[in-house]
This record gives structure tokens, C-alpha cells and sequence, in this order.
């Protein structure tokens, strides 16, 4: 049985949900690059019943949805050390106590998230949770922030794995902007492959850089146990001169860089449906098995760098620091930094696979282009990961892939979403009162107070750094998600069948431009005059006389149909075939047709050698509406294909 049509004009789709694949239908592969090199790259097209065999299980999704997460412990340290070594090298020793209470924080967000990957399996994260318990305008600003926020968290982990290249070697260091976008191509690539194929390709570094820091954090622990390093000395004496007092603020400030350490914390609870079943159960051991490796990451490389007096510097990385002193310069001090570089540039396929799936389900329910609905032929939301790509390569090449400079914008965002979503569960807890549901609304609640106070924290204390950016553009894309939702609304308004039917045509007109006549020209005559109507052929003279020759061999051979001549003294053929139309546009229910030949060359090449008079027109035709507004116009181009 056939299915209706929705009212755009497209078939129903399983009340909304199910997958539409057609990748090309906005700026998909098939319309970015040719057949043969997207096969090679992408791969072939995959059925739609082999999506069930894309879902991911534990171990591969913790690779890809965790990256981010657990990569962040590169750098969320050095972050906190940044801020203090303002204070002279004595505040260093808070580092550890403002670590403490992030992991408490990580702990408690976790869990909490744990509990909204099982309330609502079908995925959607804070975005979801926000606009069904806290209504539609909370949800904007949830998807707002995850949206900022993804893209932030690719230019960011690249920057960040390419400084650790760069420390281990300096040449490089000038090359660092073509570095990053290199990086934001391979993981596109890859992602555009398909979620399968990520996860096989991401799970080794993955693995790599956990093993490697638990080395690192275990080879630092036994030395400071039997009182030695075998690296070089620590570089306390590098540390910057004291500019700021040890306050109060500079402490928040030191623990909202280091909150840093949360981001992509929420990314599997939007991705709960890309889990082997049962999803919600599969999603959520893998969410605190995330938690549990992150904090013991962050904590252990936090401990090590008091412990062994670490001070930031610029030009190599806290880790890599770390890594010389306990594992001194060697293979295994390569190693880390490779694992480490790795894992921060693959990074970013936290956000491939959270900001394509949260702009399906934006844009599946109108507040986002709908091409962004679309799943590609590789199963994946190639619209959403090709989208991304471009934003966060334009943050890298504005910022220089600076991570320093990225920081203050990040993770602003992420805690605004923490906040709704905490905040929208218990709201969901307290409505459905399930057995057990005052414990999980006060494990919410204590999520949505915490992540509530480090989102104050962070916006005041990163506001002048480049906070007030993100708190600015917020607001902006609410607005925009608002006017496409509108935009959508009219257009279904206006595509309705619920007012009236159209008037019933009383009077066809057919317009057929000339501009020579040959057989692309004939055969656009034979089906101007299969439409039936009055057939009106009219050629434009750009030099203000006709030509002889034209007139007199269309007379030859078509004398049934009159050749309308019609001057152009300024050389224009636009303009008076325009008006020659629009005198033809009467009454309401009449139709004009419009017929215009076109060649169609057999290499792409060959279209600049020609004009474009037929596409001019047509664009013209289509855009204008001044006094033509109800008028039943139909543009037809008739292609002759030319061989080669």
C-alpha cells in the first residue's frame, strides 16, 4: 500500500522516525565528490537492513563516544596549573583539592546521565530531556549549547593533539594549522565511512593512550615510593613571574578551566540508539566505565604534577612533561606522546558522532534544515559530520589551532546543557513518580545544583577571556532554530489542501525562447506542441534588427508556428523576453509554460565555453514575483545531450 504524502510533498516516514536515506540531498558526498573517488574514500552504499549491524557494543563505543571524555585528562590538568602559576608556584599545591572536586563532579554527572540514557533510550541527550519536561525553549538552548559545544570540542582536541606533536617535535610547530585541518579531514573521512568503521579505527588509540597514562601514572607513583625519577629535573624553576594574588576567584578560575575535563561526558546519551541491544543497559555500563577510567586518569596525572612540581611552559605539554620525568626520554616517553597526540586528534569523533545525530533530531522536528535528516548511504548522517567539519575547520584557522585560545570558549556550553537536562529529569521523575523515583530525582537534583553552580562559576570567571562569546551566540541560534520552525510552518501552511483546491485552468499558453534553430531547438518544438495550448515561439534580436537568415529558414521549416521577432537595442535578452512573458500572465487560473531549449555538452569543461542563457533564465523565471504572485507558471528545459 502505498504511503501518503506529508506536506512537503515527501512520503510519510514511520511517523517521522525512520532513516531516509539520501545522502545527496544538500551537500551530501554524492554531491561533494564524484562516484569513483567517494566509493574509494567512503566506500559503496550500505542496504538499510544492515543498520542493525552498524550498532555498536561496549568496547567499540566506548572508543568512539568516549574519546573526548577521556582525552580531555591531556590537558584538563594543565589547564588548572595555567591559572595558578599566576600566583607564583606556591598556589600550585590547590591543584590537587580543585581536582578532587571536579572528579566528585565528574562522578556525580555521570551518574546522573546514567539515569537519563534509561529514561530515554531512544537518544536525543539533553535536548530531549529539556524540551519535553522544561518545555521548547529550553530545549533550544540545550541543543544550542551541545551544537556550540561539539564543534568547539573538534577544534579544540585537534589543536590540542597537534601541540603534542609539535612538543615532541618543534619543527613542526609552524605547520601546526595545516596539521589540524589534515587531522579534521582524515576523521571526517572516516566517520563518513560508517559508524562501524569508526569504531574499528578509533578503539587502538583509544586503548593505547589508557594503557600508556596508567604506565606513566603507576611508573610515577613506584618512584616517588622508592624516591627517584629517571627523567630529567623538574622544570619549577621555568615558572613564570607572579601576576595575580591567590584569591578566591583565581581558584574558580583554576577550577572552571580544569571542568574542561567534563566535556562529552553527555555524548553517549545522545547516541543510545548506535548501541547492540539492549541499548540502554549497553549505554549506560559503558557510561560508568567512562567515568571510572576518566577520573582515575585525571586524578593519578593531577597527583603526579604536584608531586613532582610541574609547571606549565609553553612549547611542551604538562603530559609530556610527566612523561620525561617518570619515564625519561625513550621509547616509552615516545610512546605517550604518540598515544597522547593520537587520542586528542581522534578526539573530535566524540562530536562526529554527537552533532550529527542531535541535528537529525533538531531537524527532524524542524528547527534545523531537514537535509540535516537525511541518513547517507553509509548509514551515517553525512550532512551533520560534512557540516562540523566546516565549522570546526574555520574555528582553527581563526584561532591558529591554539588550544589556549579555544579553552576559554569551551565547555560553557556543555555545562548550560548538563544544568537542563539534570533539571529536566527531575522534572521527568517527579511527573511519572515510577517505584524508586524520589532516590533518581535526588541524584538529578544534586546534578542540576552542582553543574548549576559550576555554570555560574565558569561564566564569571571566564566572561572577559571569551565566555561572553558563546553566552552571546546562545541566544542568536535559538533565534534561528525559531525562524526556520517558522519558515517550515508556513511552508506547510501554504502547501495545505485544507482551504480550497486550486481554480480549474481555463487557458494554457505556451512560450518557447529562440535563439537558433537547430535540432536541440526541434526537439524542444516537438514538445512544446505535445503540451497543447496556444504555442508562442519569440526570439530576441540583441543587435535591434532581426536576422534574415533564422527568420527565413524558420519559415522553411516550421511555418505552421509564427516566430515572434522582438528588438533589443541594448543588447539584452533577459530583460525584454521577461516582459514579452509577463505580458502573457493574465488571469487567475490561466497557464503559461514556458519551454527553453538547452545543450547539454558531454564534459563539464565544455559548459564554460557556451552561454548560459537557458539557466539564466530559468533562475530568473523561478526568483521573480512581483505582480506574478498566483499566476500558474511552469518552467520546462528540454536538454539535447551532445555526444562527444
Amino acid at each position: 500500500m502505498r504511503r501518503p504524502f506529508d506536506a512537503y510533498g515527501e512520503r510519510a516516514q514511520n511517523n517521522g522516525l525512520a532513516p531516509r536515506i539520501r545522502g545527496d540531498v544538500w551537500f551530501g558526498t554524492e554531491v561533494v565528490m564524484g562516484s569513483k573517488l567517494r566509493k574509494f574514500l567512503i566506500g559503496s552504499p550500505l542496504s538499510s537492513d544492515r543498520l542493525a549491524e552498524e550498532r555498536l557494543g561496549q568496547a567499540r563505543a566506548l572508543a568512539v563516544l568516549s574519546s573526548d571524555a577521556l582525552s580531555s585528562v591531556a590537558y584538563a590538568t594543565e589547564e588548572i596549573l595555567l591559572v595558578l602559576v599566576l600566583a607564583g608556584t606556591g598556589a600550585l599545591a590547590l591543584s590537587l583539592p580543585i581536582g578532587f572536586a571536579i572528579a566528585t563532579l565528574l562522578a556525580i554527572v555521570a551518574l546522573s546521565y546514567v539515569q537519563t540514557v534509561h529514561a530515554y533510550p531512544g537518544g536525543g541527550g539533553a535536548y530531549t530531556v529539556a524540551r519535553e519536561n522544561l518545555g521548547v525553549l529550553p530545549g533550544l538552548v540545550a541543543g544550542a549549547a551541545l551544537l556550540n559545544d561539539y564543534v568547539l570540542t573538534v577544534a579544540v582536541s585537534v589543536s590540542a593533539g597537534v601541540a603534542a606533536i609539535t612538543s615532541a617535535i618543534p619543527a613542526l610547530y609552524p605547520w601546526r594549522v595545516a596539521l589540524a585541518l589534515g587531522a579534521v579531514g582524515f576523521v571526517t573521512l572516516v566517520n563518513l565511512r560508517g559508524t562501524r568503521e569508526s569504531g574499528r579505527v578509533f578503539a587502538v588509540p583509544t586503548y593505547l593512550f589508557i594503557v600508556t597514562l596508567a604506565v606513566l601514572i603507576v611508573s610515577g607513583l613506584v618512584q616517588l615510593l622508592v624516591g627517584g625519577t629517571s627523567g630529567a629535573e623538574p622544570l619549577s624553576g621555568q615558572a613564570p613571574p607572579i601576576a595575580a594574588s591567590l584569591t578566591a576567584f583565581l581558584v574558580l578560575r583554576a577550577f572552571a578551566s580544569g571542568c574542561t575535563a567534563l566535556t562529552g561526558v553527555e555524548a553517549i546519551s545522545n547516541a543510545v540508539p548506535v548501541f547492540k541491544r539492549p541499548e540502554a543497559t549497553n549505554a549506560g555500563k559503558t557510561l560508568l566505565w567512562m567515568g571510572a577510567i576518566l577520573i582515575t586518569l585525571f586524578l593519578g596525572l593531577t597527583y603526579l604534577a604536584q608531586a613532582y612540581g610541574v609547571v606549565p611552559v609553553e612549547g611542551e605539554t604538562v603530559v609530556s612533561q610527566l612523561a620525561r620525568l617518570t619515564l625519561g626520554v625513550g621509547p616509552l616517553y615516545y610512546t605517550v606522546q604518540v598515544a597522547t597526540a593520537l587520542i586528542l586528534l581522534l578526539a573530535a569523533n566524540t562530536s562526529y558522532a554527537g552533532f550529527p545525530r542531535l541535528a537529525m533530531w533538531m531537524a527532524r522536528e524542524s528547527y534545523l534544515p531537514r537535509p540535516l535528516a537525511n541518513l547517507g548511504d553509509r548509514l551515517v548522517y553525512a550532512n551533520g559530520i560534512l557540516l562540523l567539519s566546516a565549522l570546526a575547520s574555520a574555528l582553527i584557522i581563526i584561532f591558529r589551532a591554539d588550544t589556549h585560545a579555544l579553552i576559554p570558549l569551551y565547555a560553557v556550553g556543555v555545562f548550560t546543557a548538563f544544568t537542563l537536562s539534570q533539571a529536566g529529569m527531575v522534572r521527568h521523575w517527579f511527573t511519572l513518580r515510577t517505584p524508586g523515583w524520589k532516590r533518581a530525582a535526588a541524584i538529578n537534583g544534586l546534578g542540576a545544583l552542582a553543574t548549576g553552580i559550576v555554570l555560574v562559576v565558569m561564566a564569571t570567571t571566564k566572561f572577559a577571556l571569551g565566555a561572553w562569546v558563546v553566552l552571546v551566540l546562545i541566544p542568536i541560534m535559538v533565534r534561528i532554530f525559531l525562524v526556520i520552525h517558522h519558515h517550515y510552518d508556513e511552508v506547510a501552511h501554504q502547501l495545505s489542501l485544507a482551504e480550497r483546491w486550486p481554480e480549474p485552468v481555463h487557458h494554457h499558453t505556451v512560450i518557447l525562447p529562440v535563439a537558433g534553430l537547430h535540432r536541440g531547438t526541434l526537439k524542444a518544438v516537438e514538445y512544446a506542441q505535445a503540451l497543447g495550448g496556444d504555442l508562442h515561439a519569440v526570439n530576441i534580436a540583441i543587435e535591434g534588427t532581426e536576422n534574415p537568415t533564422l527568420y527565413n529558414r524558420w519559415q522553411e521549416l516550421l511555418p505552421d508556428i509564427p516566430l515572434e521577432v522582438i528588438a533589443s537595442p541594448y543588447r539584452s535578452v533577459l530583460t525584454p523576453l521577461l516582459e514579452y512573458i509577463e505580458g502573457f500572465v493574465r488571469e487567475e487560473g490561466d497557464y503559461v509554460t514556458v519551454v527553453m531549449p538547452e545543450f547539454v555538452p558531454s564534459k563539464w569543461w565544455h559548459r564554460f565555453l557556451h552561454n548560459q542563457t537557458a539557466r539564466l533564465l530559468y533562475r530568473e523565471l523561478v526568483h521573480r514575483r512581483t505582480g506574478w504572485q498566483g499566476r500558474f507558471r511552469i518552467l520546462t528545459n528540454v536538454p539535447f545531450y551532445l555526444s562527444r
